[in-house]
This record gives C-alpha cells, sequence and structure tokens, in this order.
C-alpha cells in the first residue's frame, strides 16, 4: 500500500475530503525510535493529521501540529512540508513512567493543549492554539477547525504501529454550487460507519467505494507523501547560538567539542572549538561542512 493522499469531492455540493494512508513514512519514524505501542499508535494519527491539514489548507510551506500535554506524554509533534516529506517525534514526561500498552488518549496527554504552526515560504508565520478539551486527537482538532478556521470538519483517524490513515470531511462556506442541501449530514453519517481495519486496510479507492458508492464523487490524482526531516547544519547551528556565547565556551571547556544531533531522524552534527568561536564571530555566515 503506497503512501499517499488522495482529495476528493461530491459533485454539486459544497462538500469536499480527503484520505491519506501511510505505511513506509511511518516506519521510518518509528524505526528511530523506541516508543511504547500506546505512543505508537498515536503518532501514526498524529502523522495521518497533519498530512490531511496540509493538503487541506493548501499551505506554501510548513504545517507543525505540536500536542503539549500534561499526562504521560509532555509532547507530541508532526510536521509536514509542500514536498509530502513527514516527520514526527515525543517526548515522555520527565520522571514519568512508561505509558502502557493500552493507556488511552487522555491517559497519554493529560490536560495541555495542541499548536498548530503555519510556517508559508512567503508571508506571516501563523499559529492556532485549542485546549485539549476532548478524548481524541480527532476531536481535539475537530475543535481546533471550528474555533480558528470556523469551518464545519470531521476526522477519522486510525493507526496500529504497522500502518496510519484518515479521512477528513469539510463542509465549505460557499453554498451557492451545493444542489443537495443533506450532502454534509450524509457524506459524515456514511463516514461514521468506517471501521478502523478498513481505513488502515482497504486501498483509497476502496475506501471511498465502500462508503459512497451511491454518490456523485468526483477523485483526483493521489499525491505521493514520504519520511523527510528538514533539520540541517545551518538550522543546527542557529539553535546553538540561541544558547549564548557564555554558554557555549562553557560547554566547550568541560567537553572540548560539542556534539548534538536531530531528535527527530538522529542525524549527528559536531563542532570544534573553532566552529563554534566562527560561530559568534559570524553568526550570518554560512555555516561550515559536517565533520
Amino acid at each position: 500500500m503506497s503512501d499517499q493522499i488522495q482529495r476528493f469531492l461530491f459533485d454539486q455540493t459544497n462538500v469536499r475530503g480527503e484520505i491519506v494512508t501511510l505505511s513506509s513514512a511511518y516506519h521510518e519514524v518509528l524505526d528511530r525510535h523506541a516508543y511504547p505501542p500506546a505512543v505508537n499508535q498515536l503518532l501514526g494519527e498524529l502523522l495521518a493529521a497533519v498530512a490531511l491539514l496540509t493538503d487541506t489548507v493548501k499551505l506554501d510551506g510548513t504545517l507543525s501540529i505540536e500536542v503539549r500535554g500534561q499526562g504521560e506524554l509532555s509532547l507530541l509533534m508532526a510536521e509536514s512540508n509542500p514536498g509530502g516529506e513527514l516527520r514526527a517525534i515525543a517526548r515522555i514526561a520527565d520522571g514519568g513512567a512508561l505509558p502502557s500498552e493500552h493507556a488511552s488518549f487522555r491517559d497519554l496527554v493529560g490536560d495541555g493543549q495542541i499548536v498548530i504552526t503555519l510556517d508559508p515560504r512567503g508571508g506571516n508565520r501563523y499559529q492556532g492554539v485549542v485546549a485539549l478539551d476532548h478524548d481524541t486527537l480527532s476531536g481535539c482538532l475537530e475543535a481546533y477547525f471550528s474555533q480558528s478556521e470556523q469551518l464545519p470538519t470531521r476526522l477519522w483517524l486510525a493507526a496500529d504501529g504497522e500502518r496510519a490513515g484518515g479521512l477528513l470531511l469539510q463542509r465549505l462556506p460557499d453554498a451557492s454550487q451545493n444542489q443537495d442541501v443533506d450532502a454534509w449530514e450524509r457524506s459524515v453519517h456514511l463516514a461514521d460507519t468506517i471501521k478502523p481495519e478498513e481505513l488502515l486496510g482497504l486501498e483509497q479507492r476502496e475506501v471511498l467505494y465502500r462508503l459512497y458508492h451511491e454518490e456523485t464523487v468526483r477523485v483526483f490524482e493521489p499525491k505521493a507523501l514520504r519520511f523527510g526531516c528538514t533539520c540541517s547544519r545551518e538550522r543546527m547551528s542557529s539553535g546553538l547560538l540561541t544558547l549564548g556565547g557564555a554558554e557555549l565556551r562553557d560547554i566547550l571547556r568541560e567537553q572540548g567539542e560539542i556534539n548534538t544531533q536531530c531528535h527527530f531522524c538522529h542525524t549527528k552534527y559536531h563542532y570544534t572549538a573553532a566552529d563554534i568561536e566562527s560561530l559568534l564571530d559570524n553568526p550570518d555566515a554560512p555555516s561550515p561542512t559536517i565533520h
């Protein structure tokens, strides 16, 4: 089953949708970490969600979803870019026990908030924040759309540690072309019948046929998705500079060098004392090559 997202719409209505399936990209994320099964499942749902949201808002830039919780997990984050690259990470709370296999979304995140960041290539960065007031990730994201986008939106998310999938339906504000006043309620009602194993195990067109074979559905060409990390030596250097010269020199006195790595893909970056001094003297200069 390919990693891809597919857009569809119901002709002569103001209802549109997206369906996503992930396998290889999901495995790439999990293979780089050793998370408990419950965390793996939630990360899969988050990966599916970030792909759906990126395609839905048609952002020419990076979109990230951060779940900042006070439960067994302190952070879940997934990111997508226009090239169809996805990455994600989870962080277990300091001093916390490993989440149990059957931990619920509420057990994992507790109270907190979801922060959705849209960072276009050109234009202003935008952040939307919504409280974790629902018992599922999909419920919290639906609340975000209701609050920030003011568009009726429904999501169905599933993951099992092997595959991840998601379905999104949205009712657009322009009703001038809508010739079916019951289209939204009917499409949501039918989508509510989808089972997680169907969303994960069936091809996308099979899912759409299973749900909407009595509707007139226009399906567009799928877009390929894959794992990809946006880390770079330049970005890592910028992060180090935020520590300040005094702290960086203290680290060098203790360790003689600075070694760091990307939390998403585990790429390692090495800095000698000369590298750090060059950064401090010329913070806007291109970073030296990786050692």
